[in-house]
């Protein structure tokens, strides 16, 4: 089950290309999250891309917060990429995402040579959850300035899994139409939102 559309996010990331030099830049993206059964449980995967003025150095990583119900050891990364989880944090400088203590998050680490520039593909990263609902959480990510060689860190937004909503409780997963209309107005949302957060060290 696709709970982002690739098309709608990749059409963020030319729009946010096509604004110029003169705006804020964009570190890592998943650009897809996917969401398929997994025995009892549930694979999240998360399609990351790395943007044509960005460069991916070994040390450089991206954190997914508030990853509900995580099965232990159920990581898969491509080639040259460490995983590891915290109860709160890493969080790079200048950037402020929410990040509940009691829920995991997920980081991936790249060790590998450095990546240059040109849009590139970085691949699938996934993990499993006993949980097939979603809500939203955030996304970070340190890499590097092309043009500079500078830090550069940057947030934006990713869905996680959550448990569902015990009778008399709120629920936790957005209604369908909320999240139709959440897809159509997401190109020019998150490309404000990356732009306001955006922040290179």
């Amino acid at each position: 089950m696709i709970r982002l559309s690739r098309a709608i996010l990749l059409a963020a990331v030319c729009a946010l290309g096509l604004l110029g030099s003169t705006t804020a830049r964009a570190g890592l993206l998943p650009v897809n999250v996917s969401v398929n059964p997994e025995g009892d449980n549930y694979r999240w995967t998360y399609n990351i891309v790395l943007p044509t003025d960005s460069q991916l150095r070994s040390g450089d990583y991206f954190t997914i917060y508030d990853f509900g119900g995580l099965v232990s050891t159920s990581n898969v990364q491509p080639d040259n990429w460490t995983f590891s989880t915290s109860q709160t944090g890493p969080v790079p400088d200048g950037v402020n995402p929410t990040d509940r203590a009691d829920l995991p998050n997920l980081t991936w680490k790249y060790t590998g040579p450095t990546i240059g520039s040109g849009q590139t593909g970085l691949g699938n990263f996934w993990a499993v959850s006993l949980y097939q609902e979603s809500t939203d959480s955030f996304f970070t990510a340190t890499t590097h300035r092309t043009t500079d060689g500078k830090v550069d860190n940057n947030i934006t937004d990713t869905t996680v899994p959550v448990p569902v909503a015990t009778p008399g409780e709120p629920n936790l997963v957005p209604e369908p139409a909320t999240l139709l209309m959440a897809g159509l107005g997401l190109p020019l949302i998150g490309l404000a939102r990356l732009t306001r957060r955006k922040v290179a060290v």
